[in-house]
C-alpha cells in the first residue's frame, strides 16, 4: 500500500487492526509529528507496536512505541530499512 494520504483517525485500516495483527520484521508506515513514515516493526505486545522508522527523509531511523492506530501496511520498498541487517 502506497503511503496513507489521510490522518491516522480517518485511516480505515486503523479501526480494524490491533497490535496482535502486526509481526517483526513487517513493513508498516508510522504517523509521527504529523506525517506518515516507512518503518518496521520490531515488537508487539497487545498493547502497542515497537517501531523502527525513518523521522525524516535522510538515512537516520528513529525507534518508538504506537498503537495500531498510528500504523498502516507499507509494500513500497525503503531503501534504508528493507535491508537484512535489520532484520
Amino acid at each position: 500500500m502506497p503511503v496513507p494520504t489521510v490522518e491516522p483517525q480517518l485511516h480505515p485500516a486503523a479501526r480494524t487492526l490491533g497490535s496482535e495483527d502486526f509481526r517483526p520484521g513487517q513493513p508498516v508506515w508510522v504517523y509521527r509529528a504529523g506525517a506518515w513514515r516507512p518503518g518496521v516493526v520490531l515488537h508487539r505486545s497487545t498493547q502497542a507496536v515497537t517501531v523502527r522508522y525513518r523521522p525524516a527523509d535522510g538515512p537516520g531511523t528513529g525507534v518508538d512505541t504506537v498503537t495500531s492506530r498510528s500504523l498502516a501496511d507499507r509494500s513500497d520498498v525503503d531503501p534504508f530499512l528493507d535491508t537484512p541487517e535489520w532484520s
